[in-house]
Parts: C-alpha cells; structure tokens; sequence
C-alpha cells in the first residue's frame, strides 16, 4: 500500500513539474491602459476593480516582472476603451467580463501594436507602446490611401502599388548613399485631413548593406509612397551620427514624385526653425548641415 501511495505521489508531482514546464512554453498578454483617460472610461464597469491610475500602472510593472521572472515571454499591448465596446457588441460579449476583456487582449496582441516586455520600466514602456502605436496607425492610413487610388487612366498602372514601388527604390538609394554610421531618417508627407510622419532608424558598417528591419522599411515606404502618389510638397531628412565626427544633416523635397536635394542654406534653414511659431532656433553644436546628395536618376517610372 505504501509502495501505491509513494507512486502516486510521484506521478502527481511528475505531472506538476510537467505542467509548470509548459507554463514557461506559453506566452502572456497583457492590455495596458496607458492614459488617464482611457483608465477612467473603463471604471464604468464593476468588474474592472482599480481606482487610481498610477497604481495600477505600478501593479502592472510588478505584475511583468513577475512573469519574466518565471522564464514566461510577455507582450504588452495597448488597450483601447472604445475599441473594446465596439469589439463587444460585434461580438455579442458582455463588456462588464474578465473573459470579454482577456479576448479583446487576444485579438490586439495578433493584430495590434504590441511592444515586447524585456524589464523596461513602466515609464519607458508607456511612451514606447504609444509610439508604436501611431505609427501602426499611419502606416494603415497610408496603406488605405494608396489603396485607394486605383489605376492610372494613361498608363493602367495600379498607382498605389507603382507609387510604393518607387519610395521604396528612392529609399534604398538614400541608404546606399549614405555611406556608413547609424542613420535617423523622417518622412513628411502632408494630406488633406492630416500630416504624415515616418521615422527610420538604422545601421550601416563600412562593408554591407543597411542593419533595416524590414517592417519598419516598409512603413516609412509607403509613407513617402503617398507623397510620390499625391505628388504633395513633402520632404525627407537624414541624420547621420559616426564615431569621432559631427552629425551630418541633409535633406530633400518632394517634388512631381520625386525627392530634390536641398541646398546647404536651406537645410539648415529648415532645422534652425521653430516648425509652430516660425521663430529662429539656435543650430545644435557639433552638427553640420548640408546639402541633400543626388540620388540618382535610374529610379522606376511612376504612374503617368
């Protein structure tokens, strides 16, 4: 009978040590509310128990480090009230649910913007899950606007695509002759109801191509797509930072579709400029402002 009892025993905590192993393989998702505002929308239902925003951002930190500490994998997505209530009532869920609120979770994290918890401060991973999120939501905008362009009546080219096509070959050109150093690179791309920004970070040794995260390479492409395609009066900036030299700034304007170089005087006309009230800013120390290289001509057709 003992001889049973200890076997038991044993496959019990063989089994627990099993499903604590497969704990550690499963990955954890939690929604953040990353706004006073969005905090208090959601105290409209009883069972969302918190009362003070800063605390439960302090119970969310600990609650992260916590799962890291158990090996567990966490992503961290941003939880939006009214996407919620729209979500429940598609859905025929009971918003005033844990079950409604931990699918809602789910359904962000594959599809939403989403930041990878690595023991980030909570006040660091706030400011980052929001940037991430617009430029999520840029990236769809301009997705939806090339989208919606259709075909060019001279050519039957689809405009959209043609149009990505070629910020994308006009992107790869600014990389390649850029040369080496870690490249900060934005997009402005003004529309009718609103003004697109794309930001690019990336790396380039003195052998190699750009370190690009492929991603990132195609959001700020279409980004600029949508000033190749509106021919609208954008522009681009390259921040260039190496070891032992001084930043170089350059820049370019949209042109027909195309990016042109400026000069000197007016790159550096445009970043010693208060972009709200006009006003002159002193130029940085220790950066240079130049002119905007050619990029080449060999660039593909746009639409007609």
């Amino acid at each position: 009978m003992a001889h049973i009892k200890q076997t038991r025993r044993t496959r019990h905590q063989s089994g627990t040590s099993m499903r604590r192993a497969l704990r550690r393989e499963v990955p954890s998702t939690v929604g953040l509310l990353v706004d006073p505002e969005d905090f208090a929308a959601m105290r409209h239902y009883r069972s969302f128990t918190f009362d003070d925003h800063t605390v439960y951002l302090r119970q969310v930190e600990s609650l992260l480090r916590t799962l890291a500490a158990q090996g567990t994998h966490t992503t961290v997505a941003l939880f939006d009230p009214e996407d919620y209530a729209d979500f429940c009532t598609e859905s025929g869920l009971d918003p005033d649910a844990h079950a409604s609120r931990s699918r809602f979770t789910a359904e962000i994290a594959a599809s939403g913007a989403t930041v990878a918890y690595t023991g980030q401060p909570i006040d660091a991973l706030v400011p980052l899950l929001v940037s991430r999120a617009v430029r999520r939501a840029t990236w769809e905008y301009a997705t939806m606007l090339l989208a919606g362009l259709g075909d060019c009546a001279d050519c039957g080219q689809d405009i959209g695509r043609a149009s990505f096509d070629r910020a994308s070959h006009l992107l790869s050109r600014l990389l390649a002759a850029a040369g080496p150093g870690t490249h900060h690179i934005v997009c402005s791309t003004p529309t009718e109801s609103e003004q697109l920004l794309a930001v690019l970070r990336t790396t380039r040794d003195t052998d190699g191509p750009a370190d690009l995260e492929p991603s990132e390479g195609a959001e700020f492409a279409t980004v600029l797509a949508v000033g190749v395609a509106l021919e609208t009066r954008g522009g681009v900036v390259l921040r260039t930072t190496a070891p032992d030299i001084p930043d170089r700034v350059h820049g370019w304007r949209l042109n027909r579709g195309t990016l042109v170089p400026l000069t000197e005087g007016e790159v550096f006309g445009a970043y010693c400029t208060d972009a709200d009230t006009g006003e002159p800013v002193p130029p940085e120390p220790g950066v240079e402002y130049r002119a905007g290289f050619d990029l080449g001509a060999d660039e593909p057709e746009a639409h007609h």
